[in-house]
């Protein structure tokens, strides 16, 4: 009674008992606590859940001996693959250099050299998968035919590698007296010698085709190299060629990709038609190789129309 009537009189004298700082310390720091835990749980729930991806990744990984043996099937797996040099200026090799982005790769991880005149310190041919051909054959080099033979001979797939060892290209201008070896002065295709599987046209061949056509060959890509594989039997070289077999029979649309194609300009559209010059052909055969005409299926059509 007495401490009821005590605590009215302070209230209405304005001395009303004011709580204790102690108690205010301990509400404020309970309500911070709840409120900082409130917060983690749920980084604590997203740890939780990182710790168990990543020992399920943990458990999923192969053994180190198992890497090992996989890696090493995969390194022996590479196509050996050899270079071979005839008759011509080399250009096609130093296209091949230019793919700087992933010629590291390409030598080291995708193929193995085994054997080139300049690339590998090897004087016995050995046994290759790939063998690309580069320059045309001169029929008075005996060592150059002798050569091509043994290639032939010891090579899965023989692939004319840029225009000259495809159709000879500017050595079929040749007629002997030149330096440093007069007596030479017939140079053709190595198709005319032997079997050849594929080509990869060009004078040079462009650094693109020559990376795109190795890995199609290490991935088995059949539908990419199926072109090259048609191109191992065209013996066509020049503009002449293009319009023998394509403008003067009515196929030619006008696209203008053989003018695009040619290295020397000896081809120019007239009247929307290609015109050739032939003081300017090297017949190196890149127009009839790009022309979308060139493997029109004429006689197929014939066929089928039955005329």
């Amino acid at each position: 009674m007495l401490e009821g009537l005590k605590k009215w009189f302070n209230k209405l004298l304005g001395r009303e008992a004011k709580p204790d700082a102690e108690d205010e310390k301990a509400k404020l720091k309970d309500a911070v606590q709840q409120e900082v835990e409130a917060e983690s749980k749920p980084a604590e729930e997203a740890k939780k859940a990182a710790d168990a991806a990543k020992a399920e990744a943990e458990s999923s990984e192969p053994n180190i001996e198992e890497s090992s043996t996989q890696e090493v099937e995969k390194v022996a797996d590479k196509p050996k693959i050899g270079y071979i040099h005839m008759s011509g200026c080399t250009g096609d090799g130093m296209s091949l250099t230019e793919n700087y982005d992933i010629l590291s790769t390409l030598l080291t991880d995708m193929v193995d050299i085994v054997y080139g005149t300049t690339l590998v310190d090897l004087w016995e041919m050995p046994e290759m998968d790939l063998a690309l051909v580069e320059g045309s054959v001169c029929l008075q080099d005996e060592h150059s035919v002798k050569e091509l033979m043994e290639v032939r001979e010891k090579s899965g797939l023989v692939c004319a590698f840029g225009s000259c060892a495809m159709t000879g290209c500017f050595t079929r201008y040749a007629r002997g007296g030149q330096l440093a070896q007069p007596k030479h002065e017939s140079f053709v295709p190595i198709s005319d010698l032997i079997k050849v599987d594929c080509a990869i046209p060009g004078c040079p061949a462009s650094p693109e085709i020559i990376a795109k056509v190795v890995v199609a060959l290490i991935n088995g890509d059949m539908d990419y190299l199926q072109p090259m594989l048609d191109m191992a039997a065209c013996n066509l070289a020049c503009g002449c060629d293009l319009q023998t077999n394509v403008v003067s029979k009515a196929l030619c649309t006008g696209c203008g990709t053989c003018v695009l194609a040619c290295p020397t300009r000896a081809l120019e559209m007239v009247e929307g038609r290609p015109s050739h010059n032939k003081n300017r052909c090297i017949k190196c055969g890149a127009c009839t190789t790009h022309c979308p005409r060139t493997w029109f299926p004429a006689e197929q059509i014939k066929k089928d129309l039955g005329l």
